[in-house]
């Protein structure tokens, strides 16, 4: 029976939503309604569709009954995330064509690495590239040369990318199908440790980078779990891929076998057929929420914060912080995998996976079962997990017990009663907290503020020893309008030293932290953000800021009296608006929408 109280938090989000949730199912369903793509298309540009094509895959593009998978891909050689995906077209245009059907590419989305762009420039882009790629997933879709699609992406804003942009296309069957993580490399705790003592000083670059080509080693994701593979969580969650199927090595025998299998389940889903499941049925308030609890059980990216209201909203389901929070009061944290413990992602993998965490959800009734997936009706399918039987693929029943305690447990025995996400609120405005690295000692934080511009400048402060003290960084000009809302991932290591050396410290910013917020208490996407004047623009050095992650507050003690007579921090951010290409995003800046609103161009 499903928990009373994540009903009640599902009936509210449905309410809300009813609107725009009808709204939005009208508009695909007048996007279905004049039958398959294809028969829309007069000869000439049905010619130009299969041009390319040869001469038995010609024959069946132009019957528009025979279907024709879109794949859109997100394949470049630089990531390591995205290398895997080079040969996948050809794999699938071989299993589509042996099923009766045809496959073709329909576009390519732009995917860049928030590992490569950390701390440079590059970084600004970052945040609105999910919105580049929703639109550069449409631009694919739009010939109407298609049945259903296949998204092929793993990363921090590719996946949400996809999602919102093939939701426009609703009206399609959709399958999300990953690459798989890198196998392991060096212990995160020994890597964790070369970057503090080369933020101490105490080791060189050379070593530095020894230590990081030894983690980051091969194709694949990168093992932590930061938001790319909270993305293949999500979609696992969400019922978008196929059991178990997120993260499996790539090169083995069992990735090839799982895309194979992906493209024979989304055939079975096109309209031609009984089980036709449009996409727009699967992303559904349950579905939805289905994704938050995945995130708060496993300690999931901060990123999602944002990633996950624009993704709904993008299906016309209504969600915000108070939503996730109320979530998390309910929803035990059942994994510790680096940076909320030492395990990796192949080691989650190995303990019992996806399969144990879903299933442990459901018996608990901490989970939504009765939600349209792309393998039926109910999410019971997904407390398996594939095998290879005679080079064939089957599932089975997921191991009831976790192998590892210490990195996954039963949601009846979790590591912590609640979530590993939490809503601040207070006179400095709403924002979000990742608790589940950080020690339940260090989640209250009182002390005076240091107001920072840029990372950079924090980080030179610590050079100098300047902050050897109780201090709670105040880090503005950072949200979506000032520039981009880029991940501020060089401040993880002073901070961690500082608070290492036993002081009080906290992070106060309307930006974003890495994907892999780890032990230090951080307020984070602070809305109103300071362009607006927000709050966070009146901060002054020495103010005292309190911090309560478990009472759920932030608050800037100064009178109200005092906050009156201050005028808002007016300082010029236009350098962070020029070079790397950011000059090019300046509508963007200009048009994009609050953070717990998606902080998303689109409006719906």
């Amino acid at each position: 029976m499903t928990h009373k109280r994540l009903s009640e938090i599902t009936q509210r989000i449905i309410d809300r939503s009813r609107d725009t949730r009808a709204a939005y199912l009208e508009r695909i369903e007048q996007m279905r309604s004049d039958g398959p793509s294809r028969s829309r298309l007069s000869c000439g540009n049905l010619a130009h569709g299969f041009a390319s094509a040869d001469g038995e895959e010609k024959q069946m593009l132009s019957d528009s009954n025979a279907p024709n998978l879109g794949i859109v891909t997100a394949y470049n050689d630089m990531l390591s995330a995205h290398h895997p995906y080079g040969d996948y077209p050809e794999k699938i245009k071989r299993t589509a064509f042996e099923s009766g059907v045809t496959a073709q590419v329909a576009g390519g989305v732009p995917a860049m690495c928030d590992g490569v762009t950390q701390g440079q420039d590059g970084m600004d882009l970052s945040l609105f590239s999910r919105d580049v790629i929703a639109m550069a997933t449409a631009v694919s879709l739009s010939h109407n040369m298609f049945d259903g699609a296949m998204c092929l992406g793993i990363c921090d804003k590719i996946v949400p990318g996809l999602m919102i942009g093939s939701l426009s296309f609703g009206h399609l069957p959709v399958v999300f199908v990953p690459a798989g993580p890198m196998t392991p490399g060096l212990p995160n705790a020994e890597k964790v440790k070369v970057r503090q003592l080369f933020a101490e000083g105490k080791v060189g670059r050379a070593e530095l980078l020894e230590a990081e080509s030894a983690s980051y080693h091969s194709p694949g994701t990168c093992t932590f779990y930061g938001t790319a593979n909270s993305n293949q969580m999500l979609m696992e969650m969400m019922g978008m891929q196929l059991p178990g199927s997120s993260f499996v090595n790539p090169g083995t025998g069992m990735r090839d076998k799982l895309t194979e299998a992906a493209v024979k389940q989304l055939v079975k889903l096109t309209e031609r057929t009984d089980q036709y499941t449009p996409m727009a049925q699967v992303i559904d308030e349950k579905a939805v929420v289905n994704g938050i609890i995945g995130l708060l059980a496993t300690g999931g990216s901060t990123n999602h914060a944002i990633h996950l209201v624009a993704m709904a909203r993008a299906a016309g389901v209504q969600i915000n912080w108070q939503d996730m929070s109320d979530l998390s009061d309910i929803i035990p944290l059942m994994c510790h995998i680096y940076p909320n413990g030492l395990a990796d992602i192949n080691r989650f993998q190995a303990v019992g996976g996806m399969g144990f965490l879903i299933r442990s959800l459901l018996s608990e009734g901490l989970m939504h079962e009765d939600v349209k997936n792309i393998m039926g009706d109910s999410m019971a399918e997904y407390a398996k997990e594939p095998f290879l039987e005679n080079d064939e693929l089957v599932w089975r029943d997921a191991p009831t017990e976790s192998l590892d305690d210490d990195v996954l447990r039963p949601a009846a025995k979790a590591f912590s009663p609640t979530g590993g996400m939490k809503l601040l609120k207070g006179n400095m405005g709403r924002c979000v907290i990742k608790v589940s690295a950080v020690k339940p000692q260090n989640r209250a934080v009182k002390a005076p503020a240091r107001v920072f511009y840029r990372q950079e400048d924090l980080q030179a402060a610590f050079k100098a020893g300047e902050l050897d003290q109780d201090f709670v960084a105040v880090v503005r000009f950072q949200g979506p309008r000032a520039n981009g809302m880029p991940e501020l991932h060089k401040l993880t290591p002073p901070l961690g030293v500082l608070q290492d050396r036993g002081y009080k410290v906290a992070l106060v910013t309307d930006g974003r932290m890495s994907g892999a917020s780890g032990k230090i208490p951080a307020a984070i996407h602070l809305t109103p953000e300071a362009l607006d004047g927000g709050p966070i623009s009146l901060v002054q050095d020495g103010d005292m800021i309190e911090l309560d992650a478990e009472a759920g507050t932030l608050e800037l003690l100064v009178s109200e009296e005092e906050l009156k007579a201050r005028k808002p921090d007016q300082s010029d951010i236009s350098a962070s608006h020029y070079g790397t290409g950011r000059e090019l995003f300046a509508p963007m800046r200009a048009e994009v929408g609050l953070a717990e609103e998606g902080a998303t161009v689109f409006r719906w």
